[in-house]
Order: C-alpha cells, then sequence, then structure tokens
C-alpha cells in the first residue's frame, strides 16, 4: 500500500508547524523522516495514524483519502507506534499483543482460532514468544517496544507508522527493533532522530526543516555535507560504512557548522609524546 501525503497543513493554536508538506512511502518500502527537533516530523506522522486532523491538504492511501474510511477501515489500514503510549498496561505480553485484533472484532466477541495464530505468529516475529506471561510492566525499555511492535504486527495491516521507536533504547535493543523492521514487508513511515540509523535501515528519506520538505530521496543522495550544515547545523562527513557499505556520517564534535572548530581539551599530541 502507496501513502502519498499531499499538500498537508498542520496548525495548533493558529501557528503553522507544517506548511505545505509532499511525501510518498512507497509499498513495502522503509521510509524515514528526519529532521530537527521542531520540524514537524511527530505532527505529520500524527496526520497519517488520524490522531490529528490536518488544517489543509489529505494524506492518501493507494489513492483512498484516509479521511474518507471508518476508524475501523482505517485501523485495518495503519498501525502505529506513537511516542506517547498512553501509560503502562497492568496486562499480560500476550494481553497487550492480543488488543491489536480490536479492529476485526465484533463488541465482546472473544478469541478466534484466527486471533490465536496471528497473535502467536506476531510475538514470534517480535521475538517475545517465550514471554507471553510476564507482565508488561515488568519488561524493560527494549522489550516493552518490541511488545508494542508486536501489537502492530497483530493488526495485519499494510501500513506501519512509528514515531522515533528507538528513543530511551540502548544500542542493542536499537539494532534489534531497526532489524524487525526490516525483516518486514510492510509500507513502513518512520521518524528517527539516529541519521546513521536512518541511513541504515531507510529506502528513501524526507528531511523536514521548520515544517516543510526541504529534501527527498534515497539516503545516499539526500544526507550530504551541505544539507547536514544547512538543516542540522553540523560539520560532518559521509563515508562508506566498512560493514555495509551504507551511507555513514561522521560528525565534526568539535563545533556547529557556523562556529568555529574548537582545539580539543586535554594534552596536545606533542605533551602526550613527551
Amino acid at each position: 500500500m502507496r501513502i502519498d501525503v499531499e499538500d498537508l497543513h498542520i496548525a495548533y493554536d493558529g501557528r503553522t508547524v507544517v506548511a505545505g508538506a509532499h511525501l510518498i512511502a512507497t509499498e513495502g518500502e522503509i521510509t524515514g523522516l528526519v529532521g530537527p527537533n521542531g520540524s514537524g516530523k511527530s505532527s505529520l506522522l500524527r496526520t497519517v495514524y488520524r490522531h490529528l486532523k490536518p488544517a489543509a491538504g489529505r494524506v492518501l492511501l493507494d489513492g483512498t483519502d484516509l479521511r474518507e474510511l471508518s476508524p475501523v477501515q482505517a485501523a485495518r489500514r495503519v498501525a502505529a507506534l506513537p511516542q506517547e503510549r498512553g501509560g503502562d498496561f497492568e496486562l499480560t505480553v500476550r494481553e497487550v499483543v492480543a488488543m491489536g485484533r480490536t479492529p476485526y472484532k465484533r463488541a465482546f466477541a472473544g478469541e478466534d482460532a484466527t486471533d490465536r495464530d496471528v497473535v502467536a505468529k506476531a510475538l514470534a516475529d517480535a521475538g517475545m514468544a517465550d514471554h507471553t506471561g510476564r507482565r508488561f510492566t515488568e519488561l524493560s525499555g527494549g522489550e516493552r517496544q518490541r511488545v508494542l511492535l508486536a501489537r502492530a504486527f497483530a493488526q495485519q495491516t499494510d501500513v506501519l507508522v512509528l514515531d522515533e521507536p528507538t528513543n530511551h533504547l540502548d544500542i542493542r535493543h536499537q539494532v534489534e527493533l531497526l532489524a524487525l523492521l526490516r525483516a518486514q514487508s510492510r509500507t513502513t513511515l518512520v521518524s528517527l532522530h539516529d541519521l546513521n540509523a536512518a541511513a541504515s535501515v531507510c529506502d528513501r528519506l524526507h528531511v523536514l526543516h521548520e515544517g516543510s520538505v526541504v529534501a527527498s530521496g534515497p539516503p545516499r543522495e539526500v544526507l550530504v555535507p551541505a544539507l547536514l550544515a544547512e538543516v542540522f547545523g553540523v560539520h560532518a562527513a559521509v563515508v562508506e560504512h566498512p560493514l555495509t557499505g551504507d551511507p555513514l556520517i561522521a560528525f565534526d564534535h568539535r563545533a556547529p557548522a557556523d562556529g568555529p572548530v574548537l582545539p580539543r581539551s586535554g594534552p596536545t599530541a606533542a605533551q602526550v609524546g613527551s
């Protein structure tokens, strides 16, 4: 399923946060949104999973306006992993994942064989099949993200929307979660703070800056030093990752792009050698 965002405008309390955004997420690919804090990434994603109504413009799923769908129809097409989690669940891992079957159930209906099979597969795909009886509140941050991703898998949607899913995860859990996304065949729209993670996992990137999409394309074409300086305010070189061949951004941590290069603190090389 393809996503088309057309001339999207989003405003809060009369203040425009996204202005005239156009972007595409191609079927079966991972499309990333990157940009500084406050650039409009989360607001744009909220319109895609219908948490926020745009002031103008539209979101199309295979040519159908998202707002023309009923809540149930939309929930069968788009699953979301937002930043705001809605608090802790006093439920078991399996119970949380089974919530993903809600769009397919009649009121007060119990699970059927299809529900059980789908939940079991979602748990297995997310690597949580051995933790079904544990309480969600007992899990680590990485385990919770896996459970919430499994819940999204259980919705059996063609589209998956994730808002900074690697936030607050250690490096191992970040790598594991991004590997889970790569293993899926869903159309995925994800915002990421880590530009190197975005370059590695995404097929296509859209760069947001001050509410506008300022660049779009494959990571290798988009993440160039000039854009990194203009949008993110950093000096950087882009090289080839020695293990994967993906673009790897090496940041100069001594200075922002608009400031002087600062000398390193501590002893100089000459002092160390003396």
